[in-house]
């Protein structure tokens, strides 16, 4: 039989975190006798960590974390996953929109041999904006991760335990879960789940984190942007011999003078801005060098319930 840890990342959920372990417990009953559940509070401003407490004290195999700020949602799944104890991982939202009757079937993909399930959505329970964001983030993760899965990632997500092994000293505020897994295996999988609409709230993905978050992406775990400054620097350079070959062909074939400032202003206004455009790219890279040797910590643990601090995984 699997044992099974849950790590879900907490943040703002006061309304929907009863509901959620009303209808988790029950369906991690059927799939294992051995599991445990850890919330992952991200320091929102509600009633969060209270409800945590209290589901804790009345089940053992309810886990609670509570960080010392916002660091955000991988960093919270990084942490919560850490804690865990079990040979599998089971991640999920807040807010309800994972069904947990569809736990068992990204188990069950992953007991066929895989090292990673995502449980993406049959259809999106999203704005327009935001599907479109979403869609902008997973191209850049799909760079990022190198693996063809990367369009269908989501949040629900099974993988085993022991891949945590290959990030073990990763240490860096900007962090995504799904590149860091793809240093560890290339074993990914993919399963059609249901999508439920959100109980309560909003989302707290706005557009421009979801932008941000996929700028991120490219700047931090790709070289993308740098292939893409390449590629403007050959451009540039052709068109700039050939406005020098029509330029020449217009004075010397036909003897025909061209426009003298608009021209030139307009040739240096293009080549000011690609080189601009370069080097901005140049410095994003440079300001995450920066920042990594700064050696900001991915998350500090302000609390815990339950939790081990060094855990060790439980083999059948």
């Amino acid at each position: 039989m699997n044992s099974i840890s849950v790590v879900i990342p907490v943040y703002n959920a006061e309304l929907t975190l009863n509901n959620l372990y009303k209808q988790l417990i029950p369906a991690m009953e059927q799939v294992t006798a051995n599991f445990e559940v850890i919330f992952v509070e991200d320091c929102g401003n509600d009633n969060s960590w209270n409800i945590i407490q209290e589901l804790s004290t009345n089940d053992n195999r309810v886990k609670g974390l509570k960080l010392s700020k916002n660091y955000g949602q991988h960093n919270a799944l990084l942490c919560g996953i850490r804690a865990a104890q079990y040979e599998m991982l089971l991640t999920m939202d807040d807010d309800l929109q994972n069904p947990v009757s569809e736990i068992q079937v990204l188990i069950n993909k992953l007991t066929e041999g895989y090292d990673v399930v995502y449980g993406y959505p049959n259809k999106g329970q999203h704005g327009l904006f935001r599907n479109f964001a979403s869609r902008i983030t997973k191209r850049a993760l799909q760079g990022a991760m190198g693996v063809k899965t990367a369009r269908n990632v989501s949040a629900f997500r099974a993988f085993k335990t022991q891949l945590r092994e290959a990030f073990v000293d990763f240490n860096n505020p900007s962090i995504s879960i799904d590149v860091l897994l793809t240093w560890a295996t290339n074993n990914f999988a993919t399963v059609q789940v249901k999508h439920a609409p959100r109980a309560a709230g909003e989302s707290n993905y706005t557009l421009k984190k979801l932008i941000v978050h996929a700028l991120n992406l490219m700047t931090g775990f790709s070289a993308l942007p740098l292939h893409i400054a390449s590629a403007l620097g050959v451009l540039f350079t052709l068109f700039g011999f050939g406005v020098l070959t029509w330029v020449g062909a217009q004075y010397f074939i036909y003897g025909a003078s061209v426009p003298g400032f608009t021209f030139l202003a307009s040739i240096i206004a293009i080549f000011s801005g690609a080189q601009l455009f370069v080097l901005g790219i140049f410095g994003e890279y440079l300001a995450r060098i920066h920042f990594r040797s700064l050696n900001r910590p991915t998350y500090l643990v302000k609390e815990t319930i339950n939790v081990s601090k060094y855990p060790k995984v439980e083999a059948e």
